[in-house]
């Protein structure tokens, strides 16, 4: 556990691979609407010394170290352990009390809980034995909001695979029934989505998308990818820019994203900034 900010405690977890000396690659792993960070190393919410099945490869702590990756896995605002606990009537959909609230005190809940990710950085930078020039971060859904804002605003971080996530506002959150943490007023006229995504380049970005995604049509999502491929050329970095699309639904593709990301990792570790 770390503190975020004054009453913002944040719970993680910190999974290191085997055999594998440091400093360490880590990706910063993020859940988005489920029971919270347990799934990433799929064990139960209640208590952690017993194994739940995670569908849809969100085991994403796992999935880490089996390829030699440390991970430090954040509990995301108003999700798992720091869920809406106290009050009579709690929402069905977890984030709406969190949401509401950093609005009334003129924030969004994607602000803070990326001012969350920037902490968890810090407490990396702390340890000692994480490589800070290498930092990525990852997440599915709403994970992959936060992944997306992430990349775009710290510049600490050098990888970023969001899933299903990236779209355009217009045809998913203008067009679709989304959680109100998913909403930053006023941003819709500055910025669509790759104008945001394009913050990150030239770093190396894999997008992670569903054929059948219903909430982040997949059509949209390869017409928002041609305007941030389009960044991303223009920054001489195009063969940075990558859209994998899995053959389901709203979920992470392990099989399909991480080769790429691997590749990815491995370019920086020919350039001396991976051990």
């Amino acid at each position: 556990m770390f503190t975020s900010e004054p009453y913002a405690d944040v719970t993680a977890y910190v999974c290191l691979p085997k055999d594998v000396r440091p400093p360490h690659q880590f990706f910063i792993c993020l859940q988005g609407h489920s029971t919270g960070m347990h799934n990433s190393i799929a064990v139960q919410l209640e208590d952690n010394t017993l194994p739940h099945q995670v569908k849809g490869d969100r085991d994403f702590g796992l999935e880490c170290m089996r390829r030699g990756i440390a991970a430090l896995c954040i509990e995301q605002r108003a999700f798992g352990e720091r869920r809406e606990q106290k009050q009579k009537r709690i929402a069905s959909n977890r984030c709406h009390d969190a949401a509401m609230h950093a609005l009334m005190l003129g924030r969004t809940l994607i602000g803070e809980r990326v001012y969350d990710v920037d902490r968890g950085i810090d407490y990396l930078a702390t340890r000692g034995d994480a490589n800070m020039q290498s930092i990525g971060v990852m997440g599915n859904s709403g994970g992959g909001t936060i992944s997306v804002f992430s990349a775009a605003l710290l510049p600490r971080i050098a990888l970023a695979m969001p899933s299903c996530y990236f779209c355009t506002f217009k045809d998913s959150l203008m067009s679709i029934y989304h959680c109100m943490d998913n909403y930053i007023p006023g941003l819709l006229k500055y910025a669509e989505m790759p104008d945001v995504m394009g913050l990150f380049a030239p770093k190396p970005v894999v997008l992670v998308a569903g054929r059948d995604d219903p909430i982040f049509p997949i059509k949209a999502t390869r017409r928002a990818f041609k305007e941030l491929h389009r960044i991303y050329t223009a920054c001489g970095a195009q063969e940075h820019c990558h859209l994998v699309v899995g053959n389901e639904g709203h979920r992470f593709y392990a099989d399909d994203a991480w080769p790429v990301m691997l590749k990815e990792i491995d370019m920086l570790r020919r350039n001396g900034m991976v051990g």
